[in-house]
């Protein structure tokens, strides 16, 4: 067994009006792509944008909440996916463990009614946040977003939450989200994209029962670290490592935190193309790039980030799932 624990599906009115790179996946893409290099079952969940905000502002980048298509974040998104994975692609959804996401501060109870109603028709195993592209602050779950606490208490549901490294990205630091997760020790996290190597957020969370971090799109951020990017801690607050070779990284964080790590790809966002005032931003990876990092990591502990330690994180209920 080899799970992907960091993946998208369906399609970025955001990313594809403002004319950014990617904005679309599908099941059977996906499954075809994973299983090529033995992945086995795909933690998946909606793309970031979605239709509580007008797509006539994408095209200038804006969010815009006048001239939506939807009132309620993610409502149309979240069913969407649990559609095309429970019956348009009922064989390939069988390997699916879909993660509903959520916006923790618009229109939350809304939200909340939407995922009790799901709940009743479709399977889910979490709940997602990626606060940055939608401007919505992670800390919002202490306020009016602990409607999505509740939910993952009452139904032993996880959270995978987006993190940042840029500090003017108020929405996603990593030690906000970490501020949370201390606030509610029966409830799990994980924090994608290794904290952006920042070592101070990786030893925190180590720290923490009951928190872990994914390794999605970690050939890029490694690529970042690299070209002096500042999405990824600077050096002297960075994880020690070799970031010339992604692999090498990958094993000295298996290494480092051998309970804690989970791999995943971020598909499709294990690549970023997209226009930045008069630049062109161009990160690109793929979905073999990012599996021939495991080559790298001796059995066991490849076993362990893409298999032992995921089903701790996400602790299923059924774990028929599996067979």
């Amino acid at each position: 067994m080899k799970i992907d624990g960091h993946n998208h599906l369906g399609v970025d009115l955001l990313f594809y009006l403002h004319g950014d790179f990617p904005y679309a996946q599908d099941t059977p893409t996906l499954v075809a792509d994973g299983s090529r290099h033995g992945v086995t079952h795909w933690v998946v969940f909606p793309m970031v944008s979605n239709l509580s905000f007008s797509p006539a502002g994408f095209r200038t980048g804006n969010l815009e909440r006048e001239g939506a298509v939807e009132r309620v974040p993610y409502a149309f998104e979240n069913r969407r996916m649990l559609e095309e994975i429970h019956v348009l692609f009922p064989e390939e959804g069988k390997r699916m463990l879909p993660f509903m996401i959520v916006d923790p501060e618009r229109e939350t109870r809304a939200q909340a009614e939407a995922l009790r109603q799901l709940r009743n028709q479709y399977r889910f195993h979490g709940l997602k946040i990626q606060g940055t592209i939608i401007r919505s602050r992670v800390k919002g779950l202490l306020g009016d977003g602990s409607v999505f606490l509740d939910l993952a208490r009452e139904w032993n549901l996880p959270l995978i939450i987006h993190s940042s490294y840029l500090k003017e990205d108020t929405w996603s630091q990593s030690s906000d989200i970490l501020d949370v997760a201390e606030a509610h020790p029966d409830i799990r996290f994980c924090l994608a994209h290794s904290c952006r190597f920042e070592k101070a957020a990786l030893d925190r969370l180590a720290a923490l029962p009951n928190c872990w971090f994914d390794c999605s799109a970690h050939a890029i951020h490694c690529d970042a670290v690299v070209r002096g990017l500042p999405i990824v801690a600077p050096e002297n607050e960075r994880f020690p490592s070799d970031y010339t070779d992604p692999s090498r990284v990958l094993r000295d964080l298996a290494d480092a935190y051998p309970e804690k790590l989970l791999w995943g790809s971020d598909s499709p966002f294990y690549s970023y193309v997209a226009r930045h005032e008069t630049e062109v931003v161009s990160l690109r990876s793929s979905y073999a790039r990012e599996a021939a990092c495991l080559d790298g990591l001796a059995a066991e502990m490849s076993s362990r980030i893409t298999s032992s330690n995921t089903l701790k994180f996400l602790n299923p209920a059924d774990e028929s799932l599996f067979a």
